[in-house]
Protein backbone atom coordinates (compact mmCIF):
# COMPACT_ATOMS: atom_id res chain seq x y z
CA UNK A 1 0.00 0.00 0.00
CA UNK A 2 1.07 3.78 -0.56
CA UNK A 3 0.69 5.02 2.81
CA UNK A 4 1.63 8.81 4.00
CA UNK A 5 2.70 9.28 7.63
CA UNK A 6 2.22 12.65 9.04
CA UNK A 7 4.40 13.58 12.62
CA UNK A 8 7.90 11.61 12.57
CA UNK A 9 7.79 12.13 16.16
CA UNK A 10 7.85 8.93 18.67
CA UNK A 11 4.65 7.19 17.61
CA UNK A 12 5.67 8.25 13.53
CA UNK A 13 8.97 6.71 13.47
CA UNK A 14 7.71 3.90 15.04
CA UNK A 15 4.39 3.58 12.66
CA UNK A 16 7.78 4.22 10.14
CA UNK A 17 9.36 1.50 10.87
CA UNK A 18 6.72 -1.18 10.89
CA UNK A 19 4.87 -0.29 8.04
CA UNK A 20 8.23 -0.26 6.07
CA UNK A 21 9.09 -3.78 7.43
CA UNK A 22 5.80 -4.95 5.93
CA UNK A 23 6.77 -3.65 2.79
CA UNK A 24 4.35 -0.61 1.91
CA UNK A 25 5.65 2.35 0.61
CA UNK A 26 5.37 5.06 3.21
CA UNK A 27 6.48 9.16 2.82
CA UNK A 28 6.13 11.03 5.24
CA UNK A 29 5.52 14.71 6.18
CA UNK A 30 7.46 16.98 9.52
CA UNK A 31 7.41 20.42 9.59
CA UNK A 32 10.44 20.36 12.11
CA UNK A 33 13.37 20.51 10.32
CA UNK A 34 15.78 17.98 12.72
CA UNK A 35 12.89 15.63 13.03
CA UNK A 36 12.59 15.18 9.34
CA UNK A 37 16.55 15.30 9.14
CA UNK A 38 16.48 12.17 11.65
CA UNK A 39 13.58 10.55 10.23
CA UNK A 40 15.27 10.48 6.77
CA UNK A 41 18.51 9.33 8.30
CA UNK A 42 16.72 6.17 9.84
CA UNK A 43 13.81 5.43 8.14
CA UNK A 44 13.76 3.68 4.38
CA UNK A 45 10.73 6.45 3.22
CA UNK A 46 9.77 9.41 0.88
CA UNK A 47 10.75 12.09 3.88
CA UNK A 48 8.81 15.46 2.75
CA UNK A 49 9.81 18.57 4.77
CA UNK A 50 6.90 21.12 5.78
CA UNK A 51 3.49 21.56 7.07
CA UNK A 52 0.78 19.20 6.54
CA UNK A 53 -1.89 21.15 6.71
CA UNK A 54 -0.71 23.01 3.33
CA UNK A 55 -2.10 21.72 0.14
CA UNK A 56 1.69 22.45 -1.74
CA UNK A 57 2.57 19.74 0.55
CA UNK A 58 -0.02 17.46 0.55
CA UNK A 59 0.36 17.86 -3.16
CA UNK A 60 4.25 16.84 -3.16
CA UNK A 61 3.42 13.69 -1.53
CA UNK A 62 1.00 12.64 -4.26
CA UNK A 63 -1.89 12.63 -2.04
CA UNK A 64 -4.96 12.07 -4.96
CA UNK A 65 -3.14 8.71 -5.13
CA UNK A 66 -2.66 7.82 -1.33
CA UNK A 67 -4.38 4.04 -0.10
CA UNK A 68 -4.38 5.66 3.62
CA UNK A 69 -3.15 8.46 5.77
CA UNK A 70 -2.25 8.45 9.44
CA UNK A 71 -1.64 11.40 10.91
CA UNK A 72 0.10 11.45 14.04
CA UNK A 73 1.52 14.54 15.20
CA UNK A 74 0.89 15.96 18.93
CA UNK A 75 -1.88 18.38 17.13
CA UNK A 76 -5.29 17.35 16.88
CA UNK A 77 -6.05 20.66 14.68
CA UNK A 78 -3.41 19.54 12.09
CA UNK A 79 -4.29 16.20 12.60
CA UNK A 80 -7.49 16.53 11.83
CA UNK A 81 -7.47 18.93 9.34
CA UNK A 82 -5.03 17.57 7.39
CA UNK A 83 -7.00 14.26 7.01
CA UNK A 84 -10.10 16.36 5.90
CA UNK A 85 -7.63 17.96 3.25
CA UNK A 86 -6.08 13.78 2.14
CA UNK A 87 -9.81 12.69 2.05
CA UNK A 88 -10.99 15.58 -0.20
CA UNK A 89 -8.25 14.88 -2.40
CA UNK A 90 -9.10 11.23 -2.93
CA UNK A 91 -7.35 9.60 -0.26
CA UNK A 92 -8.75 6.19 0.60
CA UNK A 93 -8.84 5.70 4.33
CA UNK A 94 -7.58 8.31 7.31
CA UNK A 95 -6.61 8.07 10.42
CA UNK A 96 -5.97 10.56 12.90
CA UNK A 97 -4.41 10.57 16.51
CA UNK A 98 -6.11 13.01 19.17
CA UNK A 99 -5.69 13.87 22.65
CA UNK A 100 -8.94 15.93 22.98
CA UNK A 101 -11.70 13.24 24.09
CA UNK A 102 -14.55 15.92 23.16
CA UNK A 103 -14.22 15.53 19.81
CA UNK A 104 -14.92 11.65 20.29
CA UNK A 105 -18.12 12.81 22.64
CA UNK A 106 -21.53 11.96 20.79
CA UNK A 107 -22.70 15.62 21.26
CA UNK A 108 -19.47 16.91 19.25
CA UNK A 109 -20.93 18.87 16.61
CA UNK A 110 -19.17 17.40 13.71
CA UNK A 111 -19.19 13.97 12.72
CA UNK A 112 -16.26 11.70 11.31
CA UNK A 113 -17.63 12.02 8.05
CA UNK A 114 -17.49 15.89 8.66
CA UNK A 115 -13.92 15.71 10.22
CA UNK A 116 -13.09 13.58 6.97
CA UNK A 117 -11.47 10.87 9.62
CA UNK A 118 -12.47 7.28 8.92
CA UNK A 119 -10.60 6.03 12.49
CA UNK A 120 -9.70 8.15 15.83
CA UNK A 121 -6.55 6.79 17.68
CA UNK A 122 -6.62 8.40 21.48
CA UNK A 123 -3.40 7.25 22.43
CA UNK A 124 -3.79 8.63 25.86
CA UNK A 125 -7.15 6.28 25.88
CA UNK A 126 -5.14 3.34 24.66
CA UNK A 127 -2.57 3.14 27.19
CA UNK A 128 -4.89 3.86 30.45
CA UNK A 129 -7.15 0.98 29.08
CA UNK A 130 -4.27 -1.59 29.15
CA UNK A 131 -3.35 0.01 32.52
CA UNK A 132 -6.29 -1.31 33.54
CA UNK A 133 -6.49 -4.29 32.30
CA UNK A 134 -3.62 -5.32 33.96
CA UNK A 135 -5.16 -4.12 37.22
CA UNK A 136 -7.80 -6.28 36.82
CA UNK A 137 -5.78 -9.52 35.84
CA UNK A 138 -3.38 -8.86 39.01
CA UNK A 139 -0.59 -11.32 38.21
CA UNK A 140 -0.93 -11.18 34.53
CA UNK A 141 2.52 -9.03 32.92
CA UNK A 142 0.51 -8.71 29.64
CA UNK A 143 -3.19 -8.76 28.87
CA UNK A 144 -4.52 -8.13 25.30
CA UNK A 145 -7.95 -9.31 24.31
CA UNK A 146 -8.94 -10.53 20.66
CA UNK A 147 -12.06 -11.69 18.77
CA UNK A 148 -14.04 -9.24 20.50
CA UNK A 149 -12.97 -10.23 23.99
CA UNK A 150 -13.15 -14.15 23.34
CA UNK A 151 -9.46 -14.67 23.09
CA UNK A 152 -7.51 -13.31 25.96
CA UNK A 153 -3.60 -13.24 25.69
CA UNK A 154 -1.95 -13.67 28.70
CA UNK A 155 1.21 -12.91 30.08
CA UNK A 156 2.98 -14.30 32.80
CA UNK A 157 6.38 -14.49 34.60
CA UNK A 158 7.45 -17.66 36.26
CA UNK A 159 8.64 -17.65 39.57
CA UNK A 160 11.65 -20.51 40.94
CA UNK A 161 9.14 -22.29 42.66
CA UNK A 162 6.39 -22.59 39.82
CA UNK A 163 5.20 -26.10 39.50
CA UNK A 164 5.52 -25.96 35.54
CA UNK A 165 9.10 -25.74 35.49
CA UNK A 166 11.01 -28.68 33.48
CA UNK A 167 8.43 -30.34 32.32
CA UNK A 168 7.80 -30.93 28.29
CA UNK A 169 4.94 -28.93 27.41
CA UNK A 170 3.17 -31.67 25.48
CA UNK A 171 2.97 -33.81 28.85
CA UNK A 172 2.18 -30.41 31.17
CA UNK A 173 -1.08 -31.09 28.54
CA UNK A 174 -1.72 -34.85 29.51
CA UNK A 175 -0.94 -34.07 33.27
CA UNK A 176 -3.79 -31.23 33.28
CA UNK A 177 -6.36 -32.81 31.30
CA UNK A 178 -5.47 -30.27 28.14
CA UNK A 179 -7.23 -27.06 29.56
CA UNK A 180 -8.16 -24.26 27.08
CA UNK A 181 -4.85 -22.96 26.97
CA UNK A 182 -1.94 -22.44 24.28
CA UNK A 183 0.96 -21.43 25.44
CA UNK A 184 2.09 -20.02 22.27
CA UNK A 185 5.53 -18.02 23.25
CA UNK A 186 8.23 -17.70 25.59
CA UNK A 187 10.17 -15.16 26.60
CA UNK A 188 13.61 -16.30 28.13
CA UNK A 189 16.48 -13.46 28.73
CA UNK A 190 16.80 -11.79 25.58
CA UNK A 191 15.52 -14.62 23.20
CA UNK A 192 11.75 -15.27 22.01
CA UNK A 193 10.65 -18.77 21.35
CA UNK A 194 7.71 -19.92 19.65
CA UNK A 195 7.55 -23.54 21.22
CA UNK A 196 7.15 -27.07 20.81
CA UNK A 197 5.76 -30.10 22.32
CA UNK A 198 8.85 -31.15 23.64
CA UNK A 199 9.99 -27.51 25.01
CA UNK A 200 10.60 -26.98 28.85
CA UNK A 201 9.81 -23.62 31.12
CA UNK A 202 12.66 -22.65 33.29
CA UNK A 203 12.75 -20.53 36.01
CA UNK A 204 12.45 -16.38 35.31
CA UNK A 205 10.71 -17.56 31.76
CA UNK A 206 8.08 -14.85 30.42
CA UNK A 207 5.33 -17.11 29.10
CA UNK A 208 2.30 -15.82 27.27
CA UNK A 209 -0.56 -17.93 26.77
CA UNK A 210 -3.38 -17.65 24.25
CA UNK A 211 -6.50 -19.29 26.18
CA UNK A 212 -10.55 -18.82 27.21
CA UNK A 213 -10.83 -15.86 29.36
CA UNK A 214 -12.49 -17.70 31.76
CA UNK A 215 -9.93 -20.10 32.46
CA UNK A 216 -7.15 -17.17 32.81
CA UNK A 217 -7.15 -17.08 36.86
CA UNK A 218 -7.29 -21.06 37.00
CA UNK A 219 -3.69 -20.76 34.66
CA UNK A 220 -2.15 -18.49 36.91
CA UNK A 221 -2.71 -20.63 40.04
CA UNK A 222 -1.53 -23.06 37.82
CA UNK A 223 1.50 -21.25 37.54
CA UNK A 224 2.12 -21.04 41.43
CA UNK A 225 0.90 -17.27 41.69
CA UNK A 226 -1.89 -16.50 42.89
CA UNK A 227 -4.25 -12.98 41.62
CA UNK A 228 -3.72 -9.72 44.06
CA UNK A 229 -7.12 -8.29 45.07
CA UNK A 230 -6.52 -4.75 44.38
CA UNK A 231 -8.60 -2.37 47.09
CA UNK A 232 -5.93 0.63 47.26
CA UNK A 233 -4.23 2.44 44.16
CA UNK A 234 -1.20 4.99 43.99
CA UNK A 235 -1.17 6.47 40.04
CA UNK A 236 1.78 8.94 39.69
CA UNK A 237 0.78 11.30 37.39
CA UNK A 238 -2.17 13.21 36.81
CA UNK A 239 -1.75 13.66 32.73
CA UNK A 240 -4.43 12.07 30.56
CA UNK A 241 -3.62 8.59 30.68
CA UNK A 242 -3.39 9.34 34.77
CA UNK A 243 -7.20 10.41 34.59
CA UNK A 244 -8.44 7.44 32.85
CA UNK A 245 -6.97 5.55 34.91
CA UNK A 246 -8.26 7.30 38.08
CA UNK A 247 -12.17 7.41 36.23
CA UNK A 248 -12.57 3.68 34.92
CA UNK A 249 -11.53 2.67 38.66
CA UNK A 250 -12.83 4.67 41.01
CA UNK A 251 -15.88 3.21 41.44
CA UNK A 252 -14.25 -0.08 42.46
CA UNK A 253 -11.05 0.93 44.34
CA UNK A 254 -9.65 3.41 46.66
CA UNK A 255 -7.03 6.15 44.37
CA UNK A 256 -4.82 8.20 44.97
CA UNK A 257 -3.06 10.40 42.23
CA UNK A 258 0.23 12.07 42.69
CA UNK A 259 0.78 15.20 40.68
CA UNK A 260 3.98 17.45 40.60
CA UNK A 261 2.44 20.50 39.21
CA UNK A 262 0.25 22.86 41.66
CA UNK A 263 -2.76 23.81 38.91
CA UNK A 264 -2.89 20.59 37.38
CA UNK A 265 -3.21 18.84 40.78
CA UNK A 266 -6.30 21.21 41.68
CA UNK A 267 -7.44 20.66 38.16
CA UNK A 268 -7.42 16.99 38.87
CA UNK A 269 -9.42 17.72 42.37
CA UNK A 270 -12.11 19.44 40.43
CA UNK A 271 -12.46 17.00 38.09
CA UNK A 272 -12.53 13.65 39.70
CA UNK A 273 -14.02 14.65 43.28
CA UNK A 274 -13.93 10.66 44.28
CA UNK A 275 -10.29 10.55 44.25
CA UNK A 276 -7.74 11.74 46.40
CA UNK A 277 -5.33 13.74 44.67
CA UNK A 278 -1.69 14.97 46.33
CA UNK A 279 0.70 16.98 44.90
CA UNK A 280 4.46 16.58 45.39
CA UNK A 281 7.16 14.65 43.87
CA UNK A 282 6.16 11.36 43.05
CA UNK A 283 10.35 9.98 43.51
CA UNK A 284 10.00 11.34 46.91
CA UNK A 285 10.66 8.64 49.52
CA UNK A 286 9.15 10.18 52.65
CA UNK A 287 6.34 11.87 50.60
CA UNK A 288 5.86 8.17 49.69
CA UNK A 289 5.69 6.77 52.65
CA UNK A 290 3.58 9.27 54.52
CA UNK A 291 1.34 8.66 51.87
CA UNK A 292 1.13 5.14 52.64
CA UNK A 293 2.74 3.92 49.51
CA UNK A 294 3.51 0.51 51.79
CA UNK A 295 -0.56 0.15 52.30
CA UNK A 296 -1.12 0.50 48.50
CA UNK A 297 -2.21 -3.21 46.53
CA UNK A 298 -1.01 -1.61 43.53
CA UNK A 299 1.18 1.63 42.34
CA UNK A 300 0.84 2.53 38.25
CA UNK A 301 3.29 5.06 37.00
CA UNK A 302 2.23 7.37 34.33
CA UNK A 303 3.60 10.35 33.99
CA UNK A 304 4.90 11.76 30.45
CA UNK A 305 8.94 10.84 31.70
CA UNK A 306 10.25 7.38 31.30
CA UNK A 307 12.71 7.91 33.94
CA UNK A 308 10.69 9.15 36.68
CA UNK A 309 8.36 6.25 36.17
CA UNK A 310 10.53 3.60 36.16
CA UNK A 311 12.62 5.02 39.28
CA UNK A 312 9.31 5.45 41.06
CA UNK A 313 8.14 2.08 40.05
CA UNK A 314 11.51 0.04 40.76
CA UNK A 315 11.05 2.01 44.52
CA UNK A 316 7.42 0.91 44.73
CA UNK A 317 9.09 -2.71 44.20
CA UNK A 318 11.39 -1.88 46.63
CA UNK A 319 8.46 -0.99 49.11
CA UNK A 320 6.80 -4.52 48.32
CA UNK A 321 3.71 -3.12 46.69
CA UNK A 322 2.30 -6.14 45.31
CA UNK A 323 1.47 -5.03 41.83
CA UNK A 324 3.45 -2.41 39.56
CA UNK A 325 2.52 -0.82 36.25
CA UNK A 326 5.29 2.08 33.97
CA UNK A 327 4.46 3.54 31.23
CA UNK A 328 7.75 3.58 28.93
CA UNK A 329 7.55 4.98 25.74
CA UNK A 330 11.19 4.97 24.70
CA UNK A 331 11.20 1.46 22.53
CA UNK A 332 15.12 1.13 23.70
CA UNK A 333 13.90 0.80 27.20
CA UNK A 334 11.58 -1.91 26.76
CA UNK A 335 13.79 -4.69 26.12
CA UNK A 336 15.58 -4.34 29.44
CA UNK A 337 12.68 -4.03 31.32
CA UNK A 338 12.11 -7.49 32.84
CA UNK A 339 16.00 -7.47 33.74
CA UNK A 340 15.79 -4.49 36.07
CA UNK A 341 12.74 -5.79 37.71
CA UNK A 342 9.50 -4.30 35.58
CA UNK A 343 7.60 -7.00 34.44
CA UNK A 344 3.91 -5.28 33.59
CA UNK A 345 4.96 -2.48 30.98
CA UNK A 346 2.69 -0.40 28.70
CA UNK A 347 4.18 1.71 25.29
CA UNK A 348 2.07 4.52 24.56
CA UNK A 349 4.28 4.05 21.08
CA UNK A 350 3.33 0.82 20.68
CA UNK A 351 -0.60 0.59 21.44
CA UNK A 352 -0.69 3.54 19.09
CA UNK A 353 0.60 1.59 16.27
CA UNK A 354 -0.66 -1.27 17.02
CA UNK A 355 -4.26 0.11 16.19
CA UNK A 356 -2.95 2.23 13.47
CA UNK A 357 -1.77 -1.12 11.84
CA UNK A 358 -4.92 -2.78 12.98
CA UNK A 359 -7.03 -0.10 10.53
CA UNK A 360 -4.57 -0.12 7.75
CA UNK A 361 -4.76 -3.81 7.35
CA UNK A 362 -8.12 -4.44 8.28
CA UNK A 363 -8.98 -6.55 5.42
CA UNK A 364 -7.59 -9.88 6.32
CA UNK A 365 -6.47 -8.55 10.31
CA UNK A 366 -8.84 -8.63 12.53
CA UNK A 367 -6.00 -7.14 15.23
CA UNK A 368 -2.53 -6.91 15.57
CA UNK A 369 -0.08 -6.33 18.97
CA UNK A 370 3.41 -5.41 19.47
CA UNK A 371 4.21 -6.64 22.99
CA UNK A 372 7.05 -4.63 24.76
CA UNK A 373 10.30 -7.19 25.06
CA UNK A 374 8.76 -9.83 22.76
CA UNK A 375 10.23 -10.25 19.29
CA UNK A 376 7.64 -12.16 18.17
CA UNK A 377 3.90 -10.40 16.38
CA UNK A 378 0.48 -11.20 17.67
CA UNK A 379 -1.59 -11.01 15.03
CA UNK A 380 -5.22 -11.74 14.18
CA UNK A 381 -5.61 -13.26 11.05
CA UNK A 382 -8.72 -13.55 8.78
CA UNK A 383 -9.22 -16.98 7.00
CA UNK A 384 -9.86 -15.50 3.46
CA UNK A 385 -11.99 -17.58 0.73
CA UNK A 386 -9.97 -20.04 -0.96
CA UNK A 387 -7.21 -19.02 1.45
CA UNK A 388 -4.72 -21.88 1.82
CA UNK A 389 -5.19 -22.42 5.71
CA UNK A 390 -8.68 -23.38 4.62
CA UNK A 391 -7.88 -25.83 2.41
CA UNK A 392 -6.60 -29.12 4.69
CA UNK A 393 -6.46 -29.64 8.27
CA UNK A 394 -3.57 -27.96 10.13
CA UNK A 395 -1.36 -31.28 10.64
CA UNK A 396 -1.27 -31.17 6.58
CA UNK A 397 -0.46 -27.86 6.05
CA UNK A 398 3.37 -27.03 5.48
CA UNK A 399 2.18 -24.25 8.18
CA UNK A 400 5.86 -21.74 8.18
CA UNK A 401 8.45 -22.75 10.98
CA UNK A 402 8.72 -19.63 13.64
CA UNK A 403 4.66 -19.46 13.51
CA UNK A 404 1.85 -21.15 15.89
CA UNK A 405 -1.69 -20.88 15.91
CA UNK A 406 -2.38 -19.82 19.60
CA UNK A 407 -6.43 -20.36 19.41
CA UNK A 408 -9.26 -19.81 16.48
CA UNK A 409 -12.45 -18.15 16.16
CA UNK A 410 -15.08 -20.31 14.52
CA UNK A 411 -17.69 -17.02 15.19
CA UNK A 412 -19.99 -19.63 17.45
CA UNK A 413 -17.15 -21.92 18.99
CA UNK A 414 -13.52 -20.65 20.19
CA UNK A 415 -11.11 -23.85 19.49
CA UNK A 416 -7.43 -24.11 20.84
CA UNK A 417 -6.02 -25.94 17.55
CA UNK A 418 -4.71 -29.18 17.48
CA UNK A 419 -3.64 -30.96 14.11
CA UNK A 420 -7.21 -32.15 13.55
CA UNK A 421 -8.33 -28.48 13.27
CA UNK A 422 -9.72 -27.56 9.67
CA UNK A 423 -9.98 -23.81 9.24
CA UNK A 424 -12.99 -22.28 6.48
CA UNK A 425 -13.33 -18.80 5.15
CA UNK A 426 -14.26 -15.70 8.12
CA UNK A 427 -12.76 -17.94 11.13
CA UNK A 428 -10.05 -15.69 13.19
CA UNK A 429 -6.98 -17.22 14.16
CA UNK A 430 -4.48 -15.66 16.90
CA UNK A 431 -1.18 -16.23 15.96
CA UNK A 432 2.25 -15.59 17.31
CA UNK A 433 4.71 -15.00 14.38
CA UNK A 434 8.32 -14.12 14.45
CA UNK A 435 9.47 -10.98 11.86
CA UNK A 436 10.97 -13.55 9.16
CA UNK A 437 7.78 -15.67 9.31
CA UNK A 438 5.50 -12.84 8.67
CA UNK A 439 5.51 -13.02 4.87
CA UNK A 440 4.88 -16.41 4.78
CA UNK A 441 1.69 -16.72 7.55
CA UNK A 442 0.15 -13.84 5.74
CA UNK A 443 0.30 -15.92 2.61
CA UNK A 444 -1.24 -18.74 4.01
CA UNK A 445 -4.21 -16.35 5.11
CA UNK A 446 -4.54 -14.78 1.77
Amino acid sequence: MNILVIGAGDIGMQLCRRLTQDHHDVSVIEVDNRTARRAGEQLDVRMIEGDATSWRILQQADIAHVDAVAAMTTRDEVNLLACRMAKKAGADFTIARIRNPELLSKDFILSREELGVDEVILPEREAADAVVRLIRQARATDLIDFADGRIRLLGVRLDADSPLLRIPLAELGNRHNHPPVRIAAIKRKQQTVIPGGKDVLVAGDQVYIVADPAYCDQFIELTGQRNTTINNIMVLGGGLIGRFVAQQLADDVNVKIVESNVERAWGIADALPDTLVIQGDGTDYDLLATEGIMDMDAFVAVTGDDETNIIATLLARHLQVPRTVALVNKTNYLPIMPTIGLDSVVSKQLLTVNAVLRFIQHRQVASIATIPGLDAHVIEFIAGEGSRVTKKPLKDLDFPDNALIGAVDHGDELEIPTGATQMKAGDKAVVFVLPRALGAVEKMFK
